[in-house]
């Protein structure tokens, strides 16, 4: 995929694995605790494994880590893979650093992920006796309109140039035969995952880099307008509101939303748009039946300078079709935790492709509840997207060869369990991985019903719901129950002090910060629904019982 030459220890893994939140770029040390490298050190090793998943960030992290002399020697997959490509390349083009990516068969892979060591070169790739050669797949020729070619030679200028360069290597990477114009993006990039997000922006926005098409911005990693009055670390949140601002320098929107199907700019169903976040990514694809790859970090940008995107992946429609079906065990009647559980549990029934969901169509699931079941889904698969059975837009579009999965009740307790950590003691109440939508603000605010919590409680939102509950008076509701709503930021990127410092043990609704929340905070995490989030609000404990639909005996199948 990448050519270079690398030699060093194997460290294999059966299980793909994020970058972003699961790699401590300043350690390279694995801290996604449900992943089987959990605590090992990546750099300096050929990291062996199917493919990347989860954050369109972890082009970023990897980025960093290769930049500071902390990477892996070598990426090894055996099956498709953009994201950490994608960081790969950047090194290469934007910064002089190689590092090699390789892709092998099956059978090879199989292989190497047995070996102790193994050595690479542009031409072969050998470990114990065995050496075999690497070929770089032929690609069929990509059509550039005039207009591209302009942008490509520089007509437009450097940034769009680069920008163009970029897009065109991903899309010979992805095999794409031509390119596509796109109607909007939304850049992942804006957080502050690492210095080198910084550098790459702020080496685009001196190069005189602006958006070409209307293009949002995800959640940041500060308050912005606030932070220096919170008391957070200069020297992390003066770069990281440097990072927002050289996205706003270059013509992005300020929403700074990890949410934006929650926008007005919402896309409709059929339109060709350009997002990174990959919780937002799910959602566009499977409920509102728009078409964007889960573009990388970085790549989002460019996509965005230029208007126009690789025609690859789920933006044809032959690669939109389901190919397993995961046949839901449900009960007759689920509160908000449900969703989360089974996406989560889905993902990991589908790692690498896109599944059709059967049984839940009885539930009638609200856009909210789809919404935590894409976010959930995106921390274990790969696949940008999904479909649910007589919900979705699309469900009908099921390959002849897809085969079968079931998720049953003993799975979907096994999945709590994994969730929730032992302690029954909570000090910190997480709302809002991906950002609160207005119905959950006014379902927690019910739920405290005026009463005041006693441990810190926060939620994180996109600055138009909080315009949303100021105008109805949910935020005032909230706010007199000593609930914390705070905008930009969301859980996935939020530091100390505003993570509060003394916290041992949170809890979330959100099956994303559940998974994800262990490693980046390094604290305990308990899962549940709002109703039992605000309970822990309000007592401090949250007892360990199952909810009432997994412990039911009926379940309903359609």
């Amino acid at each position: 995929m990448l050519p270079g030459t690398a030699a060093g220890p194997v460290i294999a893994s059966p299980e793909p694995l994020s970058f972003w939140g699961g790699v401590d770029p300043a350690t390279a040390r694995v801290i996604d605790v449900h992943h089987p490298l959990r605590g090992r050190c990546l750099s300096g090793a050929v990291l062996a494994m199917p493919s990347s998943r989860g954050s369109c960030t972890g082009s970023g992290v990897l980025l960093d880590m290769v930049l500071n002399g902390r990477g892996p020697a070598a990426l090894v997959f055996c099956e498709g893979e953009d994201v950490l490509t994608l960081g790969a390349l950047i090194a290469a083009e934007m910064f002089g650093q190689r590092l090699a990516v390789v892709r092998l068969t099956p059978d090879v892979f199989a292989r190497l992920s047995a070996a102790p060591e193994a050595r690479i070169t542009p031409d072969e790739i050998a470990f114990g006796s065995e050496v075999w050669p690497l070929h770089r797949p032929d690609s069929l020729p990509l059509w550039l309109s005039d207009a591209d070619r302009a942008m490509h030679d520089g007509a437009q200028g450097a940034a769009t140039a680069q920008a163009m360069r970029i897009v065109c290597a991903m899309a010979r990477q992805q095999g794409a035969r031509r390119l596509i114009d796109v109607t909007q993006g939304h850049v992942d990039g804006c957080i502050y995952a690492s210095p080198a997000n910084l550098t790459f922006a702020e080496t685009m926005a001196g190069l005189g880099a602006r958006v070409r098409v209307p293009t949002t911005m995800n959640a940041i990693s500060v308050d912005r307008r606030n932070w220096q009055a919170q008391g957070v670390a200069p020297d992390f949140c003066g770069p990281a509101a440097r990072l927002a601002d050289a996205y706003v320098r270059m013509g992005c929107q300020p929403s700074f939303t990890c949410a934006p199907y929650l926008l007005d700019t919402a896309p409709a169903e059929g339109e060709a748009i350009a997002w990174a976040e990959s919780n937002a990514v799910i959602y566009a694809n499977s409920v509102l039946g728009a078409r964007t790859a889960k573009h990388p970090d970085f790549l989002d940008l460019c996509i965005a300078i230029t208007g126009r995107a690789p025609l690859s992946g789920v933006y044809l429609d032959e690669n939109r079709d389901a190919t397993r079906i995961v046949t839901v065990e449900a009960p007759e009647t689920v509160d908000d935790a449900f969703w989360p559980l089974v996406g989560y549990l889905a993902g990991k029934a589908a790692p690498d492709r896109i599944p059709l969901l059967r049984g839940l169509a009885h539930l009638s699931p609200s856009r909210d509840d789809l919404k935590a079941l894409c976010a959930a889904f995106g921390t274990t698969s790969a696949a940008p997207m999904l479909h649910v059975e007589g919900v979705t837009p699309e469900a009908q579009l099921l390959s002849p060869a897809a085969d079968t999965a079931v998720l049953d009740r003993a799975a979907m307790r096994a999945g709590w369990h994994s969730l929730n950590a032992e302690t029954e003691t909570v000090d910190l109440i997480a709302i809002g991985s991906p950002h609160a939508a207005l119905a959950e603000c006014r379902a927690l605010a019910r739920a405290l019903d005026g009463r005041r919590v006693a441990v810190s409680t926060i939620v994180t939102a996109g600055r138009a719901v909080i315009a949303q509950a100021q105008a109805e008076g949910t935020l005032g509701a909230l706010e007199r129950s000593g609930v914390q709503v705070l905008p930009d930021l969301c859980w996935c990127s939020i530091s100390e002090p505003l993570f509060p410092p003394g916290a041992r043990a949170l809890m979330t609704n959100s099956g994303k910060y559940a998974h994800y929340g262990p490693g980046l905070s390094g604290r305990a995490v308990r899962f549940g629904p709002i109703a039992a989030c605000a309970e822990a609000a309000l007592s401090g404990r949250a007892p360990h019982r199952l909810p009432d639909w997994l412990t039911a005996e009926r379940t309903t199948q359609q």
